[in-house]
């Protein structure tokens, strides 16, 4: 089934989310409307709705099962511990067909599973990583796959993001896709720093670029400008229902989001859908406008639906909403 070159790597965490709908909560946020919490009464018995779960996510993970449903020969790099949630993950990559032979099982550990507290349709989730004894799979050191998709990895990661930028200095062909996760952010840009110059386009949203900055900039063209200055030949900045920005020096576009009627059911996996859509339409040989118009698509199919992968489309059904979309949504030139 897999004796095909692979198109699209993903390495990355996977885990088990559990979807628990609030009924009775509330948001407060400053006068900014930032620093928003999530409340609800302490020491009591809160009522929910229902409880969803979600096998084989995380954010390289929604990129692999993103990129074969795209139509890639897709593979993922992962660990997963000895238990039934390990098992039941790895059968659902299986069944997106991609390629699993590279997930690593950890005897007498537990897989990633984290609590996503659901209101209104946004998230708030409750993360807890495993301390996987983490390593490249030989039979991946010999392999020459076209795009790597390096996301979200655990707190003890480091050194095997060194292996991993070890190994694609030795393979300059492969292309590479970067959306750093929580700890790689807070690796700081001088520890990933060959990561870094080794992006051929990177992925963030707008305060995850201030956090890496270390600056409060509002300014898009100075946040894109400091994210390129880091190493990567393309700068992608989201910034939610506003639209996205892109940047590689010699051509730099707006993209509106695409205009879905509907208004949103649940958040989780937009990011993940538009970073990984984007980079498959690089992989395909498609422009950088074109990519533009590819990724928030499938965004705004995903938010359809619970978690981050049940509206991940298919090309062709990618194609036919990219088709009826409005003269307006296009890039354009900032």
């Amino acid at each position: 089934m897999f004796s095909k070159p692979i198109d699209f790597l993903a390495i990355g965490d996977m885990v088990t989310d559990a979807f628990i709908k609030l009924k009775e909560a509330h948001v407060t946020c400053n006068v900014n409307h930032e620093a928003c919490e999530l409340c609800m009464k302490f020491a009591d018995k809160i009522p929910y709705e229902s409880v969803t779960v979600v096998r084989a996510v995380g954010n390289s993970a929604n990129a692999a099962v993103s990129a074969a449903r795209l139509g890639l020969q897709s593979a993922f790099v992962s660990d997963v511990g000895s238990d039934q949630n390990g098992k039941e993950c790895v059968e659902s990559l299986k069944k997106d067909g991609v390629d699993a032979r590279y997930v690593t099982t950890h005897k007498g550990m537990e897989t990633n599973y984290h609590y996503v507290l659901w209101y209104d349709v946004d998230r708030t989730i409750l993360v807890k990583h495993q301390e996987y004894p983490y390593a490249l799979p030989k039979k991946i050191l010999s392999s020459n796959p076209k795009w790597v998709y390096i996301s979200s990895l655990g707190g003890n990661s480091y050194d095997y993001h060194l292996s991993i930028i070890s190994w694609l200095e030795k393979n300059p062909s492969i292309k590479v896709a970067f959306q750093p996760g929580t700890f790689q952010m807070e690796l700081g840009t001088e520890k990933l720093a060959k990561l870094y110059k080794r992006s051929d386009v990177f992925f963030c949203n707008k305060e995850e670029a201030q956090r890496i900055l270390k600056t409060e900039e509002e300014d898009i063209h100075k946040l894109l400008a400091g994210i390129r200055n880091l190493g990567p030949k393309l700068a992608v900045i989201t910034d939610g229902p506003a639209g996205a920005y892109a940047d590689k020096g010699s051509e730099s576009y707006f993209m509106p989001p695409y205009p879905d009627k509907k208004p949103a059911f649940e958040r989780t996996g937009a990011g993940d859908a538009f970073s990984s859509t984007f980079t498959v339409a690089l992989a395909l040989g498609k422009s950088l406008k074109e990519a533009l118009m590819w990724a928030p698509i499938n965004s705004a199919s995903v938010v359809q639906e619970i978690g981050a992968q049940k509206g991940l489309l298919s090309r062709e059904n990618l194609e036919k909403m990219l088709a009826r979309a409005p003269k307006e949504y296009a890039p354009k030139e900032f």
